[in-house]
């Protein structure tokens, strides 16, 4: 496997976009024997370049995030990131999951602060780090992998101070250690390209990765846009209300929607496109082919 920023350094100039996906573990056996055996094959004809796997809140997914990676890469042969949290873990335990990670052959880490079970509040662990660029630091320091963070265009949810200083965190991370950035999902263009300028505005040479997100539910989205403090745009939102339940309508909007974004991204120069694929094929599928990217 390879590290990702080498594989984005190899497309650099070549006027081709990396293309990535985001999946997260499975709930029941029936989820997983579907992904490996339908939703994974099909989405690697598309030919991406790499993929991530997430983390639960809490760090409840531990054990199974560093077998699905190790499963992705050894049996599908596609670069995988393991993201990683500090939440519920001491430094000791990082550097251990850490050494299990190195011995499946994980190479690259998306170094997250991390959530919070459901109900209940951040907590910084006793003898653990309190800000994800703590353990980009630990990463650094320890070596042998390469580093991926967030970055969230209108700002994280839990920064009080607003947009701006959070994306001066994001800065710190970087400086810090950071090999790249994989943005939250967002829906207006405008908010990726603010973030970006004002990295650039801080001599920040890291990639900064959109991430887009296929809606295929109208209740889905409200509820995951609430969590992370994403906006809906008005005519977008109006839209969704108007299509109601009709799942295939939302869905063939939610292509619609992401394909124009994607475009709008693509002209400006975006060094690839990350997509939050919710372990499902379809929606990603036809937005790369109506982007010529399949």
């Amino acid at each position: 496997m390879r590290f990702i920023r080498d594989i984005h350094a190899a497309r650099e100039g070549t006027g081709k976009p990396t293309i990535s996906f985001e999946f997260f573990p499975f709930k029941t056996p029936e989820g997983e024997e579907t992904f490996f055996g339908k939703t994974l094959p099909a989405l690697l004809t598309a030919r991406p370049d790499y993929a991530s796997v997430t983390y639960g809140a809490g760090g409840s997914t531990r054990e199974k995030t560093l077998e699905i990676v190790e499963r992705i890469q050894n049996d599908f042969g596609l670069t995988t990131m393991a993201h990683l949290t500090c939440i519920r873990h001491t430094q000791a335990e990082i550097g251990g999951i850490l050494d299990e990670a190195a011995k499946r052959g994980i190479q690259n880490i998306l170094a997250l602060r991390g959530d919070p079970p459901p109900g209940e509040e951040w907590a910084q662990t006793e003898d653990g780090f309190e800000y994800a660029s703590e353990l980009v630091a630990f990463l650094r320091d320890r070596g042998g992998f390469g580093i991926g963070v967030a970055g969230f265009p209108e700002g994280h949810i839990d920064c009080a101070e607003g947009r701006e200083a959070d994306w001066r965190h994001l800065v710190g991370k970087i400086n810090r250690g950071a090999d790249l950035v994989i943005t939250q999902m967002f829906f207006d263009n405008a908010d990726y390209f603010r973030l970006a300028d004002y990295l650039n505005e801080q001599g920040v040479t890291a990639p900064l990765f959109p991430g887009i997100i296929p809606v295929a539910s109208a209740g889905q989205i409200k509820k995951f846009s609430a969590m992370c403090g994403t906006t809906l745009p008005k005519a977008f939102a109006t839209r969704l209300e108007a299509l109601g339940d009709d799942a295939d309508a939302v869905r063939d909007y939610g292509i619609e929607y992401a394909t124009a974004q994607c475009h709008g991204l693509l002209e400006r120069g975006v060094p690839g496109l990350h997509f939050y694929t919710l372990n499902k094929s379809q929606s990603v599928l036809r937005i790369l082919d109506n982007l010529g990217l399949a």
